[in-house]
């Protein structure tokens, strides 16, 4: 199989069923940010021992990103012919880890914290910032083209996910997190 196609040398790219639009088409900028995510997860992963616990959560999350990517690739008229179908609980996968991680933790969250802290939680930080930009460009591709409500809704968890695995890491190797300031909508009950 030929890498190069040279279908793209004018300025625009193929689209699951078959039309083209311009690389920088907001559709395209969507997917382009939700791989730049999975190559970040693939680097949290390679970062971690085999055996970590993480390994398949992550795992599992990137197959999911594919698929993701998939149905954004697709024009909402014709989503039905795609035959990737979505896993219909990611936004319950991410919250039911978000959960067990939080409970195992020994320190509850009081601050906003600077990213950052051990290799694995600093590049946490990074693939949630990434996220949160995947999320934006998918809401605004939302705005010409719907874009499926569970993937609007695991991009949101996901981040929240990230987050939480960043601060699970630090509270797992025993180090404290660089806290900013404290949540002031937690002390306003």
């Amino acid at each position: 199989m030929r890498i190069y196609t040279k279908g793209g040398d004018k300025g625009t790219t193929g689209i699951h069923g078959g039309s083209r639009v311009d690389k920088d088409d907001i559709r395209i900028e969507a997917n382009g940010t939700l791989d730049e995510l999975n190559a970040s997860l693939g680097v949290i992963r390679a970062l971690l021992n085999e055996e970590d616990e993480r390994q398949e959560v992550l795992a599992y999350l990137q197959r999911s990103l594919m698929i993701v990517m998939s149905q954004v690739a697709t024009p909402s008229a014709i989503r039905t012919q795609n035959p990737n179908k979505l896993p219909e609980a990611l936004d319950t996968f991410c919250e039911q880890q978000i959960d067990r991680m939080n409970n195992e933790m020994q320190h509850p969250s009081t601050h906003f914290v600077l990213p950052g802290g051990t290799m694995i939680s600093a590049q946490c930080h990074v693939a949630r910032t990434i996220a949160r930009r995947a999320e934006r460009r998918l809401w605004t591709l939302n705005r010409t083209d719907e874009v499926p409500p569970l993937i609007l809704r695991f991009m949101n968890r996901l981040s929240d996910l990230l987050f939480t695995m960043a601060r699970w890491d630090m509270d797992k190797e025993g180090s404290e997190e660089e806290k900013w300031k404290a949540f002031l909508y937690k002390k306003k009950k």
